[in-house]
């Protein structure tokens, strides 16, 4: 599995061929033929694991769009049902383009046919916060996106840090601004103004300064929207938030803002942890390979999570469950919030480990946690 993008001919969101600007007519179209899943997501309740919708949360990580866009293949292929993302920086580019309807696949070819580099520009306003202007990717972002998160095929919602220093989700409004904002590393980029209700706010810079995953913010959404679903008497309201599948990429600076998840006090979690992705401004480095590699890892963690699941605390071993059964399980075994998968081919269920078996790499940097 050298490059998972190898002769493959991507140009738009799930289809061979689109046009350079964004159709949000289109993108309303494909979200009435793909079941509902942002409806179930917030308003049926799950009757069991084969109903099971989980939420993705990608972390920040300097131009780490391989690891993501491998995550999210795996997650794909799993079959595993998602129903919302949150995206900080790299993840929020990456979560962006995967809400508005492109394949993982997609995802990587569209960032990573041109350099950085090729899209920035000096800053006009350097006493902003930053040398570089990102102009230019909101203008690329623009040819991609829909204009607002209203018009993604999912919920979709971005960590950003306000002007008072404030880490700030945002999930409606302008939708390229927003995006352009969660990856303004300070220094580096001028702070981006945002348009709408949060302008007061702006401008605003990369989320990842004060929280590098945003998973506290985007579980606390999830509660307040359930919280209005019981205040209007809503019986389908769900028990709790969706179990959430983590990917965090390994700091890149040791100023980088908060990324312990077993501080966060959240339960229902799969953490599944990248190393940085060694990427810079003028060359993405081995794109196709360390998107397979992540791709690999979090396979290998989703399928440790439902084979724990699969053989209970009385079993001595288990073999590999098939994909199809696998999602189910996966969604079973990280609902119950108390499983394990190190990576290293064993699993947990409540507290009882059992042998899984894995060709998946063993080496320390691919962990995953089940919280």
């Amino acid at each position: 599995m050298r490059s998972l993008l190898a002769g493959q001919r991507l140009n738009g969101p799930g289809q061979g061929h689109c046009s350079s600007s964004y159709s949000s007519t289109r993108i309303r179209a494909r979200a009435a033929c793909a079941a509902g899943v942002r409806g179930r997501t917030t308003h049926e309740r799950s009757t069991g694991p084969s109903t099971e919708v989980c939420d993705l949360v990608l972390s920040s990580g300097f131009l780490a769009f391989a690891g993501h866009a491998g995550f999210l293949q795996a997650v794909e292929e799993m079959g595993v049902p998602v129903g919302g993302v949150m995206g900080t920086s790299a993840g929020a580019l990456v979560g962006s383009l995967y809400c508005a309807g492109y394949s993982p696949l997609e995802v990587a070819k569209h960032l990573s046919d041109q350099t950085p580099a090729s899209l920035l520009r000096p800053s006009a306003a350097p006493w902003r916060g930053g040398a570089l202007s990102l102009d230019g990717v909101i203008s690329r972002l623009r040819d991609l996106l829909p204009p607002r998160f209203e018009d993604l095929q999912r919920e979709f919602a971005v960590g950003v840090v306000t002007a008072e220093g404030e880490h700030l989700l945002i999930d409606s409004g302008p939708l390229p601004e927003a995006v352009a904002a969660s990856a303004a590393i300070p220094i580096i980029f001028q702070a981006v103004d945002v348009p709408g209700h949060v302008s007061r706010h702006g401008p605003f810079k990369d989320g990842g300064v004060v929280d590098r995953v945003g998973l506290k913010a985007w579980r606390d959404r999830r509660r307040a929207q359930i919280s209005k679903q019981l205040a209007a008497g809503d019986g389908n309201a769900p028990l709790r938030p969706p179990t959430c599948l983590v990917h965090v990429i390994d700091r890149s600076s040791p100023f980088s803002g908060f990324d312990d998840m077993t501080a966060t006090g959240e339960s229902h979690i799969l953490v599944v942890k990248s190393p940085r992705s060694g990427a810079n401004f003028f060359d993405l480095g081995s794109f196709g390979d360390t998107m397979a590699a992540a791709h690999e890892r979090a396979r290998h963690s989703l399928l440790a999570s439902s084979a724990a699941a699969a053989v209970g605390p009385s079993s001595r071993t288990s073999s590999r469950p098939a994909a199809g059964a696998a999602s189910s399980a996966a969604a079973a075994s990280i609902g119950n919030g108390h499983g394990h998968g190190n990576g290293n081919g064993h699993g947990a269920v409540n507290g009882a480990t059992a042998p899984v078996t894995s060709t998946a790499p063993t080496e320390s940097a691919v962990r995953a946690t089940t919280l």
